[in-house]
């Protein structure tokens, strides 16, 4: 089995997300220096076949480009970019990127119009360059995917935003249920302003699923339990996780493991679903705010719901 490195260069970005798990990490947390993403880069372990360069925004580096062809030197296979996608609006930064062994893109968009997008990275303007970097990354030849996160602000237009990235050719897409952050949790005013229920957003969700599944895109969905996706367990992105280091302000070895059980939750029910050996449950911030009330265990001698159609892998 490959194992993958997810390296955090530093947390400064160019949009500001309203619900950005970092927090106000940008403001507290220096960006790592070139010797020492370089040095983690050298670390590779035999099984380590994939890094992910994230953080903040990995395209607003300097080296950005001398970072991705230290990592093809090295001997990774999959050289992957979490991005925000607005520096790839340009196409000679886009081939740039790829000449220097980026291989794979996983960008960011939050909404199906600039209204919705821009509200949520309060960066005028990144809706149409994220959707230009999409457009020239696929002229390219590459096969981006993207990452929503989902909000009270864009549940409902998830339905719209899916048909968008249909007609965007991607290879995938998924939507992530909101990581609840300690600035937003501490605050009841963020808390009602920003994270839905998990419940009003299920159909939603579905929907949007559905229409990718449709148009033969790999879909996934993640951090909303099996219990909320009946119909839909196999888009669970639990099931998908590959194993995985992450290099942050510490290094973390195992994170699938820091992952269950620092970061996600079980219930006082979960034992009794018929998941439960496979769910991870939701990030440990939802529950302790809005209580296990949405969660019903799946009896373990039912069936799950009706089927969706099987995801043609592109």
């Amino acid at each position: 089995m490959s194992h993958r490195l997810d390296l955090k260069v530093g947390y400064r970005c160019n949009n500001h997300c309203r619900f950005c798990v970092q927090g106000d990490k940008r403001s507290r947390i220096p960006d790592k220096s070139t010797a020492q993403i370089m040095a983690v880069l050298e670390t590779r372990r035999p099984d380590n076949d994939e890094v992910v360069f994230t953080g903040g925004e990995v395209t607003l580096r300097k080296d950005f480009f001398a970072l991705v062809r230290c990592a093809r030197s090295l001997g990774y296979r999959s050289i992957c970019i979490q991005t925000n996608g607005r520096m790839f609006a340009y196409e000679e930064f886009c081939k740039k990127a790829i000449e220097s062994g980026a291989n794979s893109f996983g960008l960011a968009l939050h909404g199906s119009t600039s209204e919705i997008h821009d509200g949520l990275t309060r960066a005028p303007g990144s809706f149409e360059q994220t959707v230009q970097g999409i457009r020239n990354l696929v002229k390219l030849g590459q096969r981006p995917s993207t990452n929503t996160v989902i909000t009270r602000y864009n549940y409902a237009d998830l339905p719209a935003l899916a048909r968008l990235l249909c007609s965007l050719r991607l290879r995938q897409f998924q939507f992530a249920f909101i990581h609840i952050n300690q600035l937003i949790k501490a605050d009841p005013r963020l808390v009602s302003e920003i994270v839905p229920r998990k419940s009003v957003v299920e159909p939603y969700v579905k929907e949007g699923l559905q229409t990718g599944i449709d148009h033969g895109i790999r879909v996934m969905v993640e951090a909303i339990p099996y219990c909320c996706m009946s119909g839909y367990e196999e888009y669970l992105s639990d099931k998908y996780i590959p194993e995985a280091s992450v290099q942050e302000e510490i290094f973390i070895e195992d994170f699938n493991r820091h992952r269950r059980e620092k970061g996600k939750l079980k219930g006082p029910c979960c034992s009794a679903c018929r998941y439960d050996a496979a769910c991870e449950g939701p990030w440990r911030e939802y529950p302790e705010l809005f209580g296990w009330e949405e969660f019903k265990p799946v009896a373990k001698d039912e069936r799950a719901g009706r089927k969706a159609r099987v995801c043609v892998q592109q």
